[in-house]
């Protein structure tokens, strides 16, 4: 069998200097219908490894389960790599930041409020060595030493920017170890001191991550590893977006130029990433370093390869630069054509508060609850209560996490954005019903607000004075695709619709094609076609399309279904051409 180690100065397989030229690749963020493609892509562009962080709780998304199905199946993307001549990088966290939702950690750790994240702490610990040894269990047998394509196992991710205890990494490797890897073990942290010290631990092979300045930054590396191979574990040809900002894009010719710098330096690579792909269904991730900040969709990345799987100019400037050190493959992936151009109006309305017990199950709670407290965890929640006052007032909130919409008899009266730092707002009446849909957009996942609870926190008052009888309906997104108008209704042609509500279109396609999806008429909500969760679509941008990968069209009718939360201007569904993410700092 093939041998992998760390020697003095390379990388080694079967004794013979070997450089990592290794491209970030989710197999979370892509249809499995497609990997097979991505990862021919990477390797004509002049690749040799695929690397992949693992998602916790998209594996367990409740406590004792483990899913290893359908665009989860780690065991298949594996094998798939191998299958193309290519090495791995598995990257199993558990933390993974990755931009996704809660960096991968599952929410109900978080129900538990002694469990000491990221840090020796047994209750964290027992829970993260099984899933360890869940997820380890599938890849061991892919290794490389039994003749499989991973090469390196990951500890952890970053670890020095957000603590500093080495007892905490020295059980996740003896963790990594019990359960059967026998690959090299790496850490990767940014190349500043303090960081490679708190995060780096003997006998795990340190790397860096960043996106300049290659020269100075490996230097820092090696000062803190004299011997071993030089590795820039996440090189950083992109970056992310958020709601309410611009579409971040990078200069090609700077970014090849940073990596002839890394390669001309003698160093290893993982580009991150190869290609970003989607964080379909409700899966994107937040930021907050004083202002909440939601992921959109797209994770596009601004990377070598779209987010619909097409080379940009990044990707041949590369290659280019790859083919100068190593041998690149002689074809290259053809230019993307037009998608196809569709329209289908959207009617059928189901509206939530028309009939909210058909979108859920009403569940009694004196006080108000977080979503976190609700089994299982919902992600939209409808919250209802009476208010039998002698005035009108001000309804304030403790905290609002992330988005709340008030209805008051049936009638909107304002909504109230945790980015804004909003939660109070003035009610028109003295008595009446009290209905709020509150919504998660995404939990953070870098920093100390790891983890922190979703839903209206702290509880309601009026007057100053706490609400309390509350009726709380966890909505079942999954269900909602199956929702059919229980009488007659319909949307005229060109008529605004104002929301909560669900809307169908039955789009007409000639044979399975990747489609964009143009939601720039559409307010705020979410779109399944034939079932499958594209994602959530915002107004503010910058995104504007959703990515329809071809394996979830079929010939024929397709089923598209639109949640619209706010206000829906144009009620038709429209497939454009090509992607729109949105305006850049250019």
């Amino acid at each position: 069998m093939p041998e992998f180690t760390i020697g003095e100065s390379d990388f080694l397989l079967d004794g013979r200097p070997f450089r990592i030229l290794s491209g970030g690749l989710h197999y979370f963020r892509v249809h499995p219908g497609l990997w097979a493609d991505r990862i021919d892509k990477a390797r004509r562009m002049g690749l040799n490894t695929i690397e992949t962080y693992v998602p916790w709780n998209a594996h367990a998304p409740e406590p004792g389960t483990f899913d290893l199905s359908g665009g989860l199946d780690l065991g298949r993307f594996l094998e798939l790599i191998a299958d193309a001549g290519m090495y791995a990088i598995v990257r199993p966290g558990p933390y993974i930041c990755a931009e996704w939702d809660n960096g991968g950690l599952p929410a109900w750790l978080f129900r538990d409020p002694e469990v000491g994240i990221r840090r020796f702490e047994p209750r964290y610990l027992a829970a993260v060595r099984e899933y360890l040894a869940q997820v380890l269990r599938v890849v061991v047998p892919h290794q490389a030493d039994r003749g499989g394509p991973v090469l390196l196992v990951q500890v952890e991710n970053e670890y020095g920017a957000f603590g500093s205890d080495p007892r905490y990494l020295k059980a996740l490797a003896e963790y990594t170890r019990e359960a059967g890897i026998t690959v090299p073990l790496t850490t990767v942290d940014q190349p500043v001191p303090e960081m490679l010290a708190a995060g780096g631990l003997d006998g795990l092979h340190r790397t860096a991550s960043f996106g300049s300045g290659a020269e100075a930054r490996l230097a820092v590396l090696r000062a803190h590893q004299p011997a071993g191979p030089l590795m820039c574990g996440e090189f950083w040809n992109g970056w992310f977006d958020h709601w309410g900002a611009h579409h971040h894009t990078t200069s090609a010719a700077d970014a090849a130029a940073e990596l002839d710098a890394l390669l001309a330096a003698g160093a290893s690579v993982n580009l991150y990433m190869f290609h970003g792909g989607t964080n379909f269904g409700l899966t994107s991730g937040a930021n907050d370093k004083g202002v909440y900040q939601p992921l959109v969709t797209s994770y596009d990345y601004d990377a070598p390869l779209d987010e619909a799987g097409h080379p940009t100019p990044k990707y041949h400037a590369f290659r280019e630069v790859i083919a100068r050190y190593h041998p690149v493959p002689g074809t290259v992936p053809p230019p993307a054509g037009p998608a196809p151009a569709l329209a289908a109006a959207l009617g059928e309305p189901v509206r939530l508060l028309d009939d909210p017990d058909r979108w859920g199950t009403w569940q009694a709670h004196h006080e108000l609850p977080v979503l976190d407290d609700l089994s299982p965890m919902p992600r939209l929640a409808l919250l209802r209560t009476r208010v039998d006052g002698d005035r009108p007032g001000v309804l304030t909130f403790g905290e609002v996490r992330d988005r709340a919409t008030v209805f008051f008899d049936g009638a909107p009266v304002g909504t109230l954005l945790r980015e804004h730092h909003e939660r109070a707002l003035a009610l028109p009446a003295a008595r009446g019903e009290l209905l709020v849909l509150v919504e998660d957009q995404g939990r953070v996942d870098y920093g100390p607000r790891i983890g922190e609870a979703k839903g209206i926190v702290g509880g309601a008052s009026l007057h100053g004075e706490p609400l309390t009888g509350w009726e709380v309906l966890p909505i079942d997104l999954a269900a909602l695709p199956g929702l059919r108008p229980s009488a007659t209704s319909a949307v005229r042609p060109g008529e605004p619709v104002a929301g909560p509500v669900l809307l169908r279109a039955e789009v007409g396609v000639d044979e399975p094609a990747d489609l964009f999806l143009d939601t720039g008429e559409w307010g705020k909500g979410l779109v399944w076609l034939n079932g499958f969760l594209l994602g959530r679509y915002w107004r503010r941008g910058p995104q504007r399309t959703l990515y329809v990968p071809a394996p979830v069209v079929r010939a024929g009718a397709n089923d598209l279904v639109v949640l619209e939360l706010d206000v829906l201007l144009d009620p038709v569904a429209r497939f454009v051409p090509r992607p729109l993410l949105g305006h850049t700092e250019a």
